[in-house]
Parts: structure tokens; C-alpha cells; sequence
């Protein structure tokens, strides 16, 4: 049998706007809860939403980056079900007609590109949040639930795919370019960790061809738990299928804990949402002025600027890749590389040194302690070869936890190279003198000897030595 793996997404992105979706209550993530409420997000009897302008401009936006149409007339529709966090037993949403369509996104995997159909993106407005209390953390055995309504109904713009992705993989780059595309254009702050952006995905396994038995996976929060979810769910059927099991079309709930998806909901349980028009908003009809005034708010979305660094910059694809992933930390390279120093150079220090000390800091590249014009400075240093690159590492880690300049830091220690050839030859002369083993070792051309000596200078210099001019005078020397 032949195996192919079907993935769709569904991605739900809550849009950074002042107010709700239709009032005027605040949608600042925290507070006390139930405090950002009002009566019409609340669902009281007589009240009428107003949609937000802001909100529609945002999800507009979002369809041109991805390439959709935008539908000349849409209307909102009420999507009918009881759920403890639903306050009005509804929400309101978009159905058969929504705000955009038909567009595509173009992904690049290991310099293949693959262009991923977006059936459609829509409006609509997100519900409460539910806390159940009990050991398992979940509605199914918990004591009790709490229900916090200060989420219900900040706008909601949702994502759906074709099934146009082939592994988990691919998904996982999908989804991280489609927050890169988010942040780029300023309409989410898409915080995994704080629910405004959340993923469900739909997978089956073709057969030689003949579509399998589709399953919906939901409570993917992270990138890891979007491809650990769906690796896991990929062998699962696979396997099921090789016994000659019969699949079921289910909901099931990824268990980020223990690796595994359990069973939710089978189909015969999906929920008629029995959709029929909202009676009290009007259709939208966006004036083709202002979708023309919004396309010309498009900023560099993520791959034309992967593009970019790579031929203005000449970096790698790996390094590209990383810093053109979030807005920030690419513009964070850009403002460093005003500084004139080497684009390549400044890449590596952020992508390696500088990314792995806001990691362990826990702190995001808009609060980073050392300025970009500081990591130009850092640069300039060891090009200038005032500093070896090993201590240029521990400057930059003190410039990081000190919020001081590298060449104040560098000045005040005393930690400037020593790139004197009289000072250095004698300081050769003494660690030759001191180890006559290791010396006749090298004259026997044994490299490793080369490498103790090189230490011992670095060690009575204090790391200070220009290597490569000790390097040389050794050799010289010796050989």
C-alpha cells in the first residue's frame, strides 16, 4: 500500500484591536475576571452589536497578504450551540459568505516551496474561557468549572486551509509562517501561551491514492505540540490501517503530558449549528477604495524579506530563516547592520550567542538589554581585532546582563588583545621554555602540541593574546 498524509489547518488569531468585536469593552489580555464585560458581549436581552471597523480592516488585511478575494458582500450568521462560555448561546460568526477567500500561501521547505490554498478567512467573535477545576484540568472529571467572560467576544479572525500540507512538518512551517505573516502586519500579537492564537488540525492517510477517514486534532498550543500531535496521529493511522482496523471521523484531544490524542467526539456527536443570518448587523460591503487604501498598508511580509536578506545580505538560509521568522528579531538585525558592520557577522552573534542569552533571560528581543548599535560595537571589536571572539563572547554576556556598552566593558577591564609581536615573543619564549615536551612534540609535528602551548599563552596572557599572531610565532618557532 502506498501512504500519503492529508493535513488541513484551522487557525484561530484574535485581533489586537482596542475594543470588541461588537462593544466597546477593552480586550487587554488579564485582569480580574468577568471585569471587561458589558451587556452586549454578555448576551442581555434588547441589547444591539455594532460591528468594529478596525476589526474588519484587520481581517481585510490579512486576506490580501494571503493572497485572497475579498468578497464584494459578506454578511455575519449566528452559530447556535450551549457551551458554558458562550454567554448568548451563539456566536456570531460568518458562514457561507465570508469576508475573504479563495487565496494561497507559499512555504518554503528545504528550498522547495510549496503553495498551500486558504479556503477562506472570516470574522467572528470568540468566546469565554472556561477553568475546570479538578485533577485532570479538563471538563470530563473535574469538581467544577469557573467561567471567565472577559475573552467573550474579542474578534476572532479564523484561518482554514485546503489540505495542501503533507507531514507534520510541514504544518509546523506553515503555522510558524503564518505567525511571522500576523506580527508583520501588526494584527495579533500571536501569544501561543496567552490563547490568542490557536490551531486545530484535520489529518487523514490516503491509500494508494483514495482519501482516508478524516480526524480533527484540538489543544495544539505550541508549535512542538502542533508537530508532536500530528507525528503521533500520522503513525496512529498508519498502523491502524496496516492491522486493517476501521478508522472513525472523530475530534480527539492531543495530551501534551503523556504524547497521545484521545477521543473527544465521534461524528455522529458533531453539533448542528442550525446557522441562519444575524438579524441585527448589516451585510458588509467594503468600497473598493478603501481595499485599495489597506493593500497599500501591506508592509514586507516575511518571505519577500527572506528573500531579501538573503541577496542584500548574503546569509545563509538557515540563519534567513531564523531572523526574518518574527519581526522583531529581524528588525533588530537591520537596525545593527546601520551600524556598517559586517551583515554576516552581526547574523551569526544574534542567531547564536545573542538569541540563546534572551532564552535563558526569558525575555523577548524588544526588551533586549543590549542595543543594536551595542552589538555593531561588539563586532567592531573583534574585526578590529581589539578582542578574540572567545572573549568578545564573555563581553557580550556581561553587555547583556549589565546593560553596559562592549567598549566601556572592554576599557574598564583592561581586555583589549595583546597584538604586540615583541610583548607576545616573549611570552612564547617562556611557555616554550617551560614545557620542553610539549615542544619537541611539535617539532615532531604533533598538532595537539600546538593546541597545550596555544593554551598555556592564552592562559599567562588571560585569554588577552592575539591568536592568531601566537599561533604563528609558535610555529615559527618550532617547526
Amino acid at each position: 500500500m502506498e501512504f500519503e498524509t492529508i493535513i488541513g489547518l484551522e487557525i484561530h488569531a484574535e485581533l489586537n484591536t482596542a475594543s470588541k468585536m461588537f462593544c466597546g469593552c477593552p480586550t487587554a489580555f488579564g485582569g480580574a475576571p468577568n471585569t471587561s464585560t458589558c451587556p452586549i458581549c454578555l448576551g442581555h436581552p434588547g441589547v444591539l452589536p455594532v460591528a468594529n471597523r478596525e476589526a474588519v480592516a484587520d481581517t481585510i488585511l490579512l486576506g490580501l497578504a494571503l493572497n485572497c478575494k475579498i468578497t464584494p458582500r459578506s454578511i455575519f450568521h449566528r452559530k447556535n450551540y450551549f457551551y458554558p462560555d458562550m454567554p448568548k448561546n451563539f456566536q456570531i460568526s460568518q458562514y457561507d459568505i465570508p469576508l475573504t477567500a479563495d487565496g494561497w500561501l507559499e512555504v518554503e521547505m528545504e528550498g522547495n516551496n510549496r503553495r498551500v490554498g486558504i479556503t477562506r478567512v472570516h470574522l467572528e467573535e470568540d468566546t469565554g474561557k472556561s477553568v475546570h477545576i479538578g485533577e485532570s484540568g479538563r471538563i470530563h472529571g473535574a469538581d467544577f468549572s469557573l467561567e471567565d467572560f472577559n475573552r467573550a467576544g474579542i474578534p476572532l479572525a479564523e484561518i482554514v486551509t485546503e489540505p495542501d500540507l503533507r507531514s507534520p512538518e510541514e504544518a509546523r512551517a506553515f503555522m510558524q509562517l503564518l505567525r511571522a505573516t500576523l506580527e508583520y502586519l501588526q494584527i495579533s500579537d500571536c501569544k501561543m501561551e496567552e490563547g490568542s492564537l490557536r490551531c486545530d488540525a484535520n489529518i487523514s492517510i490516503a491509500v494508494d491514492g483514495a482519501m482516508g477517514t478524516k480526524v480533527e486534532i484540538k489543544n495544539m498550543n505550541s508549535f512542538r505540540s502542533l508537530f508532536r500531535a500530528l507525528s503521533y496521529e500520522d503513525e496512529r493511522q498508519r498502523f491502524a490501517i496496516k492491522q486493517g482496523e476501521t478508522l472513525v471521523q472523530e475530534t480527539r484531544h492531543w495530551d501534551d503530558a503523556a504524547g497521545v490524542t484521545h477521543p473527544l467526539r465521534s461524528k455522529e456527536e458533531a453539533f448542528d449549528y442550525r446557522y441562519f443570518p444575524e438579524p441585527d448587523l448589516v451585510p458588509i460591503e467594503p468600497d473598493p477604495a478603501w481595499v485599495e487604501e489597506l493593500r497599500g498598508r501591506l508592509p514586507e511580509l516575511p518571505m519577500e524579506r527572506l528573500r531579501r536578506f538573503r541577496e542584500q545580505y548574503g546569509l545563509s538560509d538557515e540563519i534567513a530563516v531564523m531572523l526574518t521568522s518574527e519581526k522583531a528579531l529581524a528588525d533588530y538585525f537591520e537596525r545593527a547592520v546601520e551600524t556598517g558592520q559586517d551583515p554576516v557577522e552581526l547574523a551569526k552573534w544574534i542567531a547564536g550567542d545573542l538569541v540563546a542569552l534572551l532564552k535563558d533571560a526569558v525575555v523577548p528581543i524588544q526588551s533586549c538589554p543590549l542595543e543594536p548599535r551595542g552589538l555593531g560595537e561588539l563586532v567592531a571589536l573583534v574585526a578590529q581585532k581589539v578582542i578574540s571572539g572567545k572573549m568578545a563572547k564573555e563581553v557580550l554576556k556581561e553587555a547583556f546582563d549589565t546593560g553596559k556598552g562592549p567598549k566601556e566593558i572592554v576599557e574598564a577591564k583592561g581586555l583589549s588583545q595583546i597584538a604586540d609581536a615583541g610583548e607576545l615573543d616573549a611570552v612564547v619564549d617562556e611557555v616554550i621554555a617551560a614545557n620542553p615536551e610539549a615542544a619537541e612534540d611539535m617539532r615532531g609535528g604533533k598538532e595537539q602540541a600546538l593546541k597545550f602551548l596555544m593554551g598555556q599563552v592564552m592562559k599567562k596572557t588571560r585569554g588577552q593574546a592575539n591568536p592568531e599572531m601566537a599561533s604563528d610565532l609558535i610555529k615559527k618557532k618550532l617547526t
